[in-house]
């Protein structure tokens, strides 16, 4: 994956789409959390170290999407947040759970350079 092509795409994204692009990675990122569920019961995980990693990026991405939404000044720019998500990891695991979730964002995203957000 392309880094500067991702951060170039990202960076170009309306403020709402960037939003919107973040939550469906969130989203994602949650369906990749299930791979580290084991074959027993609903509470039972196989994978505690990527679980943990998933929560924990899960919680920098809330925060992210609010700090994008609310157009905070103090949020890290657009390429500390893609670098953050696409550059290469010690984990190949994490890397991995993360690009397959990045990837799918990318083929279902549909960008909306003219959403209209009521009472606005």
């Amino acid at each position: 994956m392309n880094i500067h092509s991702e951060v170039q795409y990202f960076g170009e994204l309306p403020t709402i789409d960037k939003g919107r692009f973040l939550s469906l990675f969130m989203h994602e990122l949650a369906e990749e959390a299930r791979s580290t569920y084991g074959p027993g019961s609903e509470f039972d995980v196989s994978d505690t170290q990527h679980l943990r990693f998933i929560n924990e990026l899960q919680h920098r991405m809330g925060r992210l999407v609010y700090q994008i939404l609310s157009e905070d000044p103090a949020r890290p720019a657009d390429d500390i947040i893609i670098r953050m998500l696409l550059a290469s990891r010690v984990d190949k695991t994490a890397e991995r759970l993360v690009h397959n979730a990045y990837r799918r964002v990318l083929q279902s995203f549909e960008r909306h350079d003219t959403t209209i957000l009521v009472n606005s």
